[in-house]
């Protein structure tokens, strides 16, 4: 898996290893900052089901939850 650029990471496709809530394939469609400017979560939106839930960025480094594209 490719390095996550925080930079790039709006609109990327993501897969769940394991189908969270009936879904598999989400999109990043929002950012959170901190006061810094620095990233500190993601909002996720599942493609099926158009349900949002917020996640750290970086628990999307973690190979046994999230595939990086559409598996």
């Amino acid at each position: 898996m490719k390095p996550i650029s925080p930079k790039k990471l709006r609109h990327s496709k993501w897969t769940a290893v394991t189908p969270i809530g009936k879904a598999k394939h989400f999109l990043v469609i929002d950012l959170e900052h901190d006061d810094d400017g620095v990233l500190v979560q993601c909002l996720l939106e599942a493609v099926v089901t158009r349900k949002t839930q917020w996640l750290p960025w970086r628990a999307l480094n973690d190979r046994g939850v999230w595939l990086q594209g559409w598996q």
